[in-house]
């Protein structure tokens, strides 16, 4: 039995639905246990000081979680991280396990979903994406030159200009198919589906996989990926794209 501590926005209702979604597939694959403990830390709509504000916040939510006796943390927010530049998430992932040493005596990994995807991206080394995102514009290019900081060039990119957090959870994730179609792949090595974790995305990855013959994850996929290996678990879940170990059976011409 595993203990899994979330620290989500508290818009958020995405993250607490797709990461035990994925868990519970890797249960019935592998024969694990897992359980979820979150707590929330307040962010309305998608602009850079509300997010601020978030990350502000995020040490009260990690001495929070850690009272559960969890076995590893999940800073579930990407751009919140990404609005603080290159290579924030290192020190935001080491300072939230600070916390939790300090309050509980144990050493937990803590996990970022800004960190997992770029170190994701690198696992599968690709250099060259296109994603599609749901902020507004100036966001979403936050989060290109993130990317890019950490050595994958972003060729070809969707914003579909949503601020409010609540809406973009309720976003339909069978619309994705139709917005990657938008893309111009002809230069990029994979696909990242939903660069937030707050847009809902599962249900089409493995598809739009399948469709392009290209490699897709996810803000959730990958945090789900390091989540697993922080815990010295396998990262495979069948069906669940490329980060989880569901390489395409094709390659796109």
């Amino acid at each position: 039995m595993y203990r899994i501590g979330l620290i989500v926005p508290s818009s958020n209702t995405t993250m607490e639905t797709e990461i035990p979604l994925m868990l519970a597939a890797h249960a019935r694959e592998h024969g694990t246990q897992f359980t979820f403990h979150s707590s929330r830390a307040r962010l309305h709509t998608v602009d850079v000081e509300s997010l601020s504000c978030m990350v502000n916040d995020g040490e009260r939510c990690a001495a929070e979680v850690g009272d559960a006796s969890i076995d590893v943390a999940a800073y579930a927010c990407l751009v919140a991280l990404m609005s603080r530049g290159a290579g924030a998430h290192t020190g935001i992932e080491a300072k939230l396990g600070e916390v939790i040493r300090q309050e509980t005596g144990r050493d937990v990994p803590v996990v970022s979903s800004a960190g997992a995807l770029v170190r994701t991206l690198g696992d599968l080394g690709l250099k060259k994406i296109a994603l599609v995102a749901p902020y507004m514009p100036p966001l979403t290019k936050m989060v290109i030159d993130y990317i890019e900081a950490a050595g994958t060039k972003v060729v070809d990119s969707i914003s579909l200009s949503v601020s409010d957090n609540l809406m973009v959870g309720r976003l339909d994730p069978a619309a994705l198919p139709g917005y990657v179609s938008r893309l111009n792949l002809s230069e990029a090595e994979g696909i990242v589906l939903s660069a937030c974790v707050q847009m809902p995305s599962f249900p089409s990855v493995q598809l739009v996989q399948d469709q392009t013959g290209l490699p897709v994850l996810t803000a959730a996929t990958s945090t789900v990926r390091e989540i697993l290996l922080s815990l010295g678990l396998s990262p495979s879940i069948p069906g669940a794209g490329a980060a989880l170990g569901a390489m395409p059976l094709r390659k796109a011409a």
